[in-house]
């Protein structure tokens, strides 16, 4: 009964964090798709609602801790939260969503074979799936997202990739992730004061939006995620990220009345399938290998 009680406990917590990383594209496009704040604004507050959550989380600890991380580390978060922000300014939610994650698997996927990693033959079958399914959403047509937008957020998933490479041997996530928001602060505060001379935009609903991806969607959808984590097999832990996109681009079909096309629909396919085989591959071969 005790066991079973703590797979519900996983399963809920698991489902509460994708949607919370979901909701972070949501709610940057609900702002800046209705003029209420400008990317530089988001971004800034973004940083600076969810570095008081996560040191606010930490210092609430049994045995209260310093922010860990690293300046380099800062410097992808901050890299990938700003460009996030302005590549939202015309880009949809599912489909940014989608570029995201496929230039965030590419990249670390990537960088395995350049230090020398192999791939079967089923995984470079689903690496070239999704590379193609990244290709189908970006080439021209009438229904192809503006191509600034592809590239500052294939921009954000490299430097969202990059971070994740950085952290991969952080013995205590939070702790590194709460530090690291710290850190790229005063980064997004130089952004914002030179982005005065240009004008800004701040609204009620704007702070709001803001305020909420960075304490609640990414300050306390870490903190459910990292908890959530230990509970779960690395395999398990890869599979039901491949959720975010679905989930987001359903979020903005129902908060912001966004279309789901049919080039979005085919290239989720290709791009979450092709990643499902490399992941499922590589999971089989680390079981077989232990």
């Amino acid at each position: 009964m005790k066991q079973h009680n703590i797979k519900i406990r996983t399963i809920a917590l698991t489902g509460l964090a994708m949607a919370a990383l979901a909701a972070n594209s949501v709610l940057c496009r609900l702002g800046l798709s209705q003029a209420a704040i400008d990317p530089v604004t988001f971004t800034l507050l973004r940083i600076a609602s969810g570095t008081c959550v996560l040191c606010l989380i930490l210092s609430l600890r049994r045995k209260p801790e310093q922010p860990g991380g690293s300046w380099r580390a800062a410097v992808a978060l901050f890299a990938y939260a700003a460009t996030f922000s302005f590549a939202y300014v015309s880009l949809p939610a599912g489909t940014g969503s989608l570029l995201l994650f496929g230039a965030v698997q590419t990249t670390m996927v990537g960088y395995g074979l350049v230090r020398g990693e192999r791939l079967s033959a089923l995984q470079w079958s689903g690496l070239t799936i999704a590379v193609a399914g990244l290709a189908l959403l970006v080439a021209p047509g009438a229904s192809a997202p503006s191509v600034t937008g592809a590239c500052l957020m294939l921009t954000a998933g490299i430097a969202w990739g990059a971070y994740s490479l950085l952290g991969r041997s952080i013995a205590d996530p939070l702790s590194a992730t709460a530090g690291n928001f710290a850190r790229s602060l005063p980064i997004a505060i130089c952004l914002f004061l030179c982005a005065l001379l240009f004008g800004t935009n701040l609204t009620a609903s704007g702070l709001a939006y803001a305020i909420l991806s960075g304490a609640v969607a990414s300050g306390l959808g870490y903190t459910i995620w990292y908890a959530t984590l230990p509970g779960l097999t690395p395999a398990q832990g890869a599979s039901v990220q491949l959720s975010v996109p679905v989930i987001t681009a359903l979020g903005g079909a129902v908060v912001l009345e966004e279309a789901i096309s049919l080039r979005l629909s085919v290239s989720s396919l290709a791009i979450l399938g092709g990643i499902a085989l490399v992941m499922g591959s590589r999971q089989r071969s680390l079981s077989r290998i232990s």
